[in-house]
């Protein structure tokens, strides 16, 4: 599992990397574009963190697939896949642009909303690309490549940081184009990577057998269906997960620049340290989908438990990480006193539920492994919209007309602390899942 999880460890967090250059240096440019850049963040996460949902049908197929020694099944599956993003890739685009218009509803600084249109609506053209890089993505991990993914991924961080220094700040004469640049960034980047992962596949030995590019193959409805089937439920999962944290933005921005920006930071490191859990589920997802194919229903519960249990221990040192070194860790992103005190409070909840969110990525992982989508959207639809948001509302908002409501708005704070309550809720009915999962495949 772990030789599989590092190299996806390495390229995720160059991903996420790219994410936390494009705040760093947003943040450093002024608070107003670090707020800009925030709004436009947490639409462009929310749409990408779906989309990579809706795709990640590929994996468990493609595993079972090279798990009962079928290679010759893997290429239609991929090229239907990439059919399938194609398409669902174009209506997030549209969603993005039509998205952009609730900003003119928002009680925001000029700059500010100005800035969020702008990059939302440069971004959304990668997302196309981004969907089909997620299908060639998960189909070459569900194959054991993923050392390639780390190499592009850091290819692109390095880019990014590149892309970034000129046009946020204008160097080399570039235009300085303050957090707007930081949107280009982005396009850049996701553009590259389907480029380089599509050239170093053709190049490489090790997809040869699988090489699902080698010839032109029109849409299968049927087949695309099937992916759908399977793909529809985690992109709901994935949505209502990061619909909850993206959503705070937008909730909070009656509160001020400070209290975005410091959201966003939280948000921004939060995800980095998630990168490791995320990594430690998808290589979990390939091994207990290729144990599944190859009819090994022993095997396949003992991985997934053994994932978990790596990751509890994973996160017990990566809260106790950021509860001792939150001030320093928001001070990295902007030197702003206010939203450095802010972001290390935000942290430090954030820190509370570490284990509870490593907890549930796995479980969740685990479960896709066994081809079970549709239970793990219903328990992430009623921890995030059926408890974490409501609550969130309620102490971050404090509306005058509920009746049990705190004495003041706790702001951002306040979702926070029900996030907490909506990722412990998460991982306790995962949990349960999983187990009753590994033993009805066990009973068969």
């Amino acid at each position: 599992m772990w030789q599989l999880a590092w190299p996806i460890l390495i390229g995720q967090l160059a991903t996420v990397g790219m994410a936390v250059v494009d705040v760093a240096m947003a943040g450093h440019a002024s608070a107003q574009d670090l707020a800009g850049v925030s709004l436009g963040v947490s639409v462009w996460n929310m749409l990408m963190i779906t989309l990579m949902g809706l795709v990640m049908s590929v994996n468990p197929m493609v595993a079972h697939q090279v798990g009962a020694g079928d290679l010759a099944g893997v290429p239609p599956i991929v090229r239907q896949a990439l059919w399938k993003a194609l398409g669902v890739g174009l209506i997030a685009l549209l969603l993005a642009q039509v998205t952009t218009e609730l900003f003119d509803h928002m009680l925001l600084e000029p700059y500010v909303r100005d800035l969020a249109k702008g990059f939302v609506q440069i971004t959304s053209a990668a997302l196309p690309l981004f969907a089909c890089y997620r299908v060639l993505y998960g189909y070459s991990t569900s194959i054991n490549q993923t050392k390639p993914l780390m190499v592009i991924a850091l290819l692109s961080l390095l880019l990014n940081i590149g892309v970034n220094s000129l046009l946020v700040f204008g160097t080399l004469g570039f235009p300085r184009l303050g957090g707007l640049g930081c949107a280009w960034a982005t396009l850049a980047t996701v553009a590259f990577n389907l480029l380089a992962l599509v050239w170093w596949m053709h190049h490489s030995a090790a997809y040869r057998s699988t090489w699902p590019l080698g010839h032109f193959e029109p849409p299968h409805w049927v087949q695309i269906k099937s992916l759908l089937k399977l793909g529809l439920p985690i992109g709901v999962t994935y949505f209502a997960e990061s619909s909850a944290f993206s959503l705070i933005a937008l909730l909070i921005a009656e509160f001020g620049s400070t209290q975005m920006a410091a959201h966003q930071i939280a948000l921004n490191f939060t995800s980095l340290v998630f990168m490791v859990p995320l990594s430690v589920g998808l290589a979990l997802l390939t091994r207990v989908g290729q144990s599944l194919g190859a009819g090994d229903a022993v095997l396949a519960r003992y991985q997934a438990w053994v994932g978990v249990a790596v990751g509890l221990v994973v996160a017990s040192l990566s809260a106790a990480s950021m509860a001792l070194t939150a001030k320093w860790i928001a001070s990295a992103y902007t030197s702003d006193t206010a939203v450095i005190t802010m972001a290390a409070q935000l942290l430090l909840l954030a820190a509370v539920f570490q284990l509870s969110d490593a907890t549930q990525v796995i479980t969740s992982c685990a479960i896709r492994g066994y081809k079970v989508t549709r239970s793990p959207m219903v328990i992430h639809l009623t921890a995030f919209w059926g408890f974490a948001l409501p609550l969130g509302y309620v102490l971050g908002l404090a509306p005058s007309w509920m009746p049990w409501r705190p004495d003041q708005a706790m702001a951002a704070q306040g979702f926070w602390i029900a996030l907490i309550l909506g990722l412990t809720i998460a991982a306790l009915g995962l949990v349960v899942l999983l187990r009753q999962v590994a033993r009805a495949h066990l009973r068969a």
